[in-house]
């Protein structure tokens, strides 16, 4: 093989994404330098945040017009002049949308990684990965949630929500999730372990919240944002915690047509509630530790995944938009 593909940004998304803001090309194979290797990528990560980065800067620089789609993956070596990473070595990074991957070993999120022993790409990338991270990280440190509190999960069948809800259940709490459709609130509360899952396409959030938990929602884990988080507001517990991980339901939004704005953020200082936001890159250097507890969750039985896996390199734009359209179920990768 003497050429590789890339998928490249063409133009920044106005509202959803489209075919058009991406450019399919290919390109020679680089020549791999001093200090530098090659990596073929198998798996790609498909998360919320990259549509933020395509719009423009945000905890990260904007992916720029013409450049590489950001994106996390995981590869194989194949040529190397690097003293730490050999042939053969599976590696995993932000290497962005592209067949290929020249590297010297860091990338714009922190260094390449070679897998542990008998751990898959698809849970390197998922539970074991940044998403399983912002679950745990997210969940402990930001909600601080206490045996016999309840928590509420929105966007509870996706990727980071459905380790959130098991990961609340196996510290004691009561969980409520939210998601969207039948098929999926039944995996959560038969797979994931949530004491009830409400369906947001039926309506009426809001009062399914109270019916669920009267006396009020100690810890909010969003994922939604929108109506969703407004209807969380309104059944906040005295001194609840927001727990501010993603809003995908405004990541979309243009100028002219922007989501709402909150009507119950007032409840915050009723009941003296606390909301904050965070980004799991500000845990970077505790990844190994919430590693180590995710792993003794899983052997103990207490946590189990779902892995939504598209397949084809020319599929990538199509599978990000499945995040954005409620399709993916679990983590969204896809295999080259």
């Amino acid at each position: 093989m003497t050429t590789t593909r890339k998928w490249l940004l063409k133009s920044r998304p106005h509202g959803a994404l489209q075919d058009r803001d991406f450019d399919l090309v290919s390109m020679p194979l680089p020549e791999v330098g001093d200090g530098q290797f090659l990596v073929k990528l198998s798996h790609f990560s498909f998360d919320p945040t990259q549509r933020g980065w395509l719009g423009g800067d945000t905890y990260l620089p904007a992916v720029p017009i013409g450049g590489v789609v950001r994106a996390g993956g995981i590869g194989e070596v194949v040529e190397s002049r690097h003293p730490r990473f050999a042939v053969g070595d599976i590696v995993q990074g932000t290497f962005g949308w592209q067949e290929h991957a020249l590297s010297d070993g860091m990338t714009e999120t922190g260094p390449v990684t070679k897998l542990r022993a008998g751990i898959t790409p698809e849970q390197a990338l998922g539970v074991f990965g940044v998403t399983g991270l912002t679950a745990w990280f997210g969940l402990t440190e930001i909600g601080k949630p206490n045996a016999g509190d309840t928590v509420l999960v929105s966007g509870a069948a996706g990727a980071t929500g459905s380790v959130v809800v098991q990961v609340a259940k196996a510290l004691g709490c009561k969980v409520i999730g939210i998601a969207g459709g039948p098929e999926k609130c039944a995996w959560v509360v038969e797979q994931a372990g949530a004491d009830a899952c409400i369906d947001y396409r039926a309506g009426g959030v809001g009062r399914a919240i109270r019916e669920h938990a009267p006396k009020g929602v100690n810890v909010v884990f969003e994922n939604v944002g929108g109506e969703i988080l407004d209807a969380a507001l309104a059944n906040l517990a005295l001194n609840a915690r927001v727990v501010l991980c993603g809003g995908i339901s405004s990541y979309n939004d243009t100028a002219e047509d922007r989501t709402p704005g909150l009507r119950n953020y007032m409840n915050l200082t009723v009941m003296r509630g606390r909301m904050e936001g965070f980004i799991v890159l500000d845990f970077a250097k505790r990844y190994g530790e919430g590693v180590a507890a995710l792993s003794q969750l899983m052997a103990d039985g207490k946590l189990k995944t779902a892995e939504d896996v598209a397949h084809g390199f020319e599929n990538c734009p199509a599978t990000l938009r499945r995040l954005f359209e409620g399709k993916n179920f679990g983590k969204q990768l896809l295999k080259v």
